[in-house]
């Protein structure tokens, strides 16, 4: 046997042993179907915007539907959290993705037949946001259950995040094309559709998953539930840190990214094409990253995550500059692996090291810590803006993040803590989940 051929070889018994966690019958079903469902989500708002437009809205109409979305996920997420725990992660999980089936199907025979109103939208647009607010603490709380073997869990992580980065990249694309064709309303059939095939896959799940952590509820109240919840969330300093760090990263980074990098690629850049590549290549980037992490599971894994939100400093950081389109989309590029390698680790440890029966909670917690102060930045940017400069404005995003990153790695619990280290939360236990702050990266 040759040289080269034992190095293929290698690299393919590395790459198998990445991938085994598909091999486990539960987490193999749900990834095909939430993968599925991902690309229908990715392709509705797309869809959505063009029915609202298509329907004689303009901007105003189109940002009372997306708030309409918004709005309820937020308002839920805490509830979803205790929900969840009660009853059981895949019954929450199954039933939101019936009721948001239910909603994309109705909106898109009411689109055919020409009855898609603004407040109708509005109103199918507000439940389908309630379905995901619901849907997402119990995804956080569902995925260590799934993975029998412990050392499977970080892969398993970073194959859910590179399906969503990768949906994120096909699925809007996919949709222009649909819509140019068929119409808002086949785009919607089909996330319909996904979403149908999501609630499949959870409904083949093996009774040995569990239904729920049994800890919730048993006779307590839903505030003390709460209460129960924000204990654990708040006992843990390297999380609520973390937590911390996000909503601040989504107020003052990547909200003005967001609304003033569109301005900056018009005005310098080349325009909406300019603007489209730069977001398609943080889109490869996280995919990159996603593979980087597979089958990889480093020592301190909260330290990794930290540095690697270094890289959401340079988008911001080339537009302040002025730089070429090239020195942007490059910024971007490693700004997208490094969203994919904080969100599996993050991810990861959450679902490593908080109790089973309170990880829906305390995963909700995060979320809502983590995505709460995102509107007010999406809000203030322009204004913001306007008094100061766009460079100034996102020169200071990129200066904040840097600083934040290496604020949170002189706390100890976060710079120096490894995988088997002992849990310091408010009870014992090892549970699983999904962490909110890494979500709130992902934009």
């Amino acid at each position: 046997m040759t040289g080269e051929t034992e190095r293929i070889l290698a690299r393919r018994r590395r790459l198998g042993s990445r991938l085994a966690v598909l091999g486990e019958r539960d987490f193999g079903w749900f990834f095909v179907g939430y993968a599925t469902s991902l690309v229908g989500s990715t392709m509705a708002p797309v869809a959505v915007a063009f029915a609202v437009l298509d329907g004689g809205g303009g901007g105003t109409e189109l940002g009372w539907v997306m708030a309409a979305r918004i709005l309820p996920i937020v308002l839920v997420m805490v509830a979803g959290g205790v929900v969840a725990d009660r009853l059981g992660s895949r019954r929450v999980m199954l039933a939101a993705d019936v009721l948001r089936c239910a909603v994309q199907g109705a909106f898109a025979a009411l689109l055919a037949t020409g009855h898609g109103s603004i407040p109708v939208m509005v109103a199918l647009v507000a439940v389908w946001g309630l379905g995901e607010g619901v849907f997402l603490p119990a995804l956080g709380a569902l995925v260590p259950a799934l993975v029998r073997r412990e050392e499977h869990l970080p892969d398993a992580n970073t194959l859910l995040g590179l399906a969503r980065s990768v949906s994120t990249v096909a699925g809007p694309a996919l949709a222009g094309v649909i819509t140019a064709g068929l119409g808002p309303g086949a785009v919607l059939l089909i996330d319909a559709l996904t979403y149908g095939v999501g609630a499949l896959a959870l409904a083949r799940l093996s009774a040995a998953v569990p239904d729920g952590a049994g800890a919730a509820g048993g006779g307590a109240s839903v505030l003390a539930d709460l209460r129960d919840g924000w204990g654990e969330f708040r006992s843990r300093r390297w999380l609520w840190v973390t937590t911390v760090q996000m909503a601040l990263f989504n107020l003052l980074v990547w909200a003005p990214f967001l609304v003033l990098g569109p301005l900056t690629a018009q005005r310098e850049l080349g325009g909406a094409r300019a603007w489209g590549l730069v977001i398609g290549v943080y889109g490869v980037g996280a995919v990159l990253g996603g593979l980087l992490m597979l089958g990889r599971r480093p020592g301190r894994p909260l330290a990794v995550a930290t540095v690697a939100t270094l890289g959401w400093a340079l988008p911001s950081a080339a537009l302040a500059a002025g730089l070429p389109l090239v020195w942007t989309a490059a910024a971007a590029l490693v700004a997208g692996a490094g969203s994919a390698v904080c969100g599996s680790l993050y991810n990861s440890t959450l679902q490593s090291w908080v109790p089973a029966e309170v990880l829906a909670r305390v995963t909700a917690f995060g979320g809502l810590g983590a995505f709460v102060l995102g509107p007010l930045g999406l809000a203030a940017a322009g204004p913001l803006a306007d008094r100061v400069g766009v460079a100034a404005v996102l020169a200071f995003g990129a200066g904040w993040q840097l600083v934040a990153a290496a604020a949170v790695l002189v706390v100890r619990e976060v710079r120096d803590r490894r995988w088997e280290e002992p849990d310091g939360g408010a009870a014992p236990g090892a549970g699983a989940a999904e962490p909110s702050p890494s979500a709130a990266g992902a934009g």
